[in-house]
């Protein structure tokens, strides 16, 4: 079982490249492709827009012909979108479309690869587990960012896309060599019954909802500071250098140590796994969501102060933002019956994939509204819109306590909630 996961470790960082290529090459784009900031928050939502409706289709598919044949043929597609938009966006509506393109065809190698990983595990092991599969995410996000900024250099954000968008095809290429020998389970349902008849169960399972609402609060704010992370390290380093910095050298160092920060989500969901298979599903999940709140209300007015604290900040930011993503997936089995689980995160995937799409086009326009402003400031601006995504991520907290509190709550974790 180890192998097995180790591999398929290595296909979802392949297909985990091209989630940040865009954030990463952001500060270029706005200049090259003559967008606004909200424009640019636009092509980010499109991507996750795209993804959310992904996430919703995998969902059914994975429970109607297995998550196996649905993260397989999801692979393929990924794959030639993935190079579609490396090679022929080249402005802003043409990467809209491609990038949304994109997401559309990326949920395969979420949702049905943790339910892969469901199958596979027990649960005194899966969350453990389930933070491994989505700690190896983070680390191909943390290295599309400093490969990005390495390559930035040489030939531009096309090259930097190029280098990013062939990695879904290595994982592709890795899946079919691991899942060879893995059975596609297609889980019993009633006679007559058809997956859509799921909605209507998951709807009157209200620990499940409690769940997922929390995770639309957590979607906000983390697909919010991933897309924006580099433009404002960027724009922090170009107001501290001042005119001796050139802008594109403020781009690099700003992407590479966004780039840098990610490293910490990986630790962070390897830590929120391990953490809430020994004390618990809500407590390890309410303890990130809180960290993360503070961060997300504070990180904007950080704006002046020097790169190293701003660095300090964003990875403490990026660990607390996606450590409870794990804990959230892992404790979504345990509250709803295994015929019921790729419908579970399809829905959940359209509520926080839904509020993922809308929060980095807030952010932006936050961005441009306070600079228009009169006696604005930078320092205004920029924490006002970090303050955006906190307002978003506010009732998570209270409903983690909710579920916390209810009977059903037993059921995770063994018995510790």
């Amino acid at each position: 079982d180890i192998r097995w996961l180790a591999l398929l470790c290595v296909a979802r960082m392949g297909f985990s490249f091209v989630f940040t290529t865009y954030s990463a090459a952001l500060p270029l784009l706005k200049h090259d492709w003559l967008m606004s900031a909200t424009q640019a928050g636009v092509v980010q939502s499109a991507w996750h827009l795209g993804f959310l409706v992904s996430l919703f289709a995998v969902g059914f598919l994975g429970d109607r012909f297995g998550a196996k044949r649905t993260y397989l043929w999801s692979a393929v597609a990924a794959s030639i979108s993935a190079l579609g938009f490396a090679v022929f966006a080249s402005d802003f509506v043409s990467g809209a479309i491609l990038y949304g393109l994109a997401g559309l065809c990326s949920g395969g190698s979420y949702t049905p690869g943790l339910a892969l990983i469901a199958e596979r595990f027990p649960p005194a092991t899966r969350g453990r587990a389930m933070g491994i599969y989505l700690a190896a995410g983070s680390l191909a996000y943390a290295l599309s960012v400093v490969l990005s900024s390495q390559l930035f250099p040489a030939g531009g954000w096309r090259l930097a896309f190029l280098a990013n968008g062939s990695m879904p095809a290595v994982g592709l290429a890795v899946s079919i060599w691991v899942l060879h020998g893995t059975a596609n389970i297609i889980h019993d349902a009633p006679p007559g019954q058809e997956v859509w008849h799921a909605i209507p169960a998951l709807l009157k399972n209200k620990p499940a909802l409690l769940l997922m609402f929390a995770y639309t609060s957590h979607n906000w704010e983390l697909l919010g500071m991933w897309a924006w992370l580099p433009a404002y390290l960027g724009a922090a380093a170009q107001a501290l250098g001042g005119q001796a910095w050139a802008s594109g050298r403020a781009v690099e160092v700003g992407v590479f140590l966004s780039g840098l920060t990610y490293l910490t989500s990986m630790l962070g969901s390897l830590v929120g796994g391990d953490l809430s298979d020994r004390w618990g599903r809500s407590l390890t999940m309410l303890l990130f969501a809180c960290a993360s709140l503070i961060l997300s209300f504070s990180f904007g007015w950080m704006m002046g102060w020097s790169l190293s604290v701003l660095f300090v900040a964003a990875a403490c930011y990026n660990l607390a933002s996606i450590a409870d993503s794990s804990v959230n997936s892992t404790a979504l089995t345990e509250l709803v019956e295994p015929r019921y689980i790729g419908a579970a995160y399809a829905l959940r995937s359209v509520l926080g994939f839904g509020a993922g799409a809308v929060s980095p086009w807030v952010f932006g326009l936050v961005l441009d509204t306070v600079r228009g402003m009169p006696l604005s400031s930078e320092r205004l601006a920029w924490g006002l819109a970090w303050t955006s995504l906190g307002l978003g991520a506010l009732p998570g907290p209270l409903l983690i306590l909710w579920l916390r509190r209810r009977p059903e709550a037993a059921l995770m974790a063994r018995g510790r909630r």
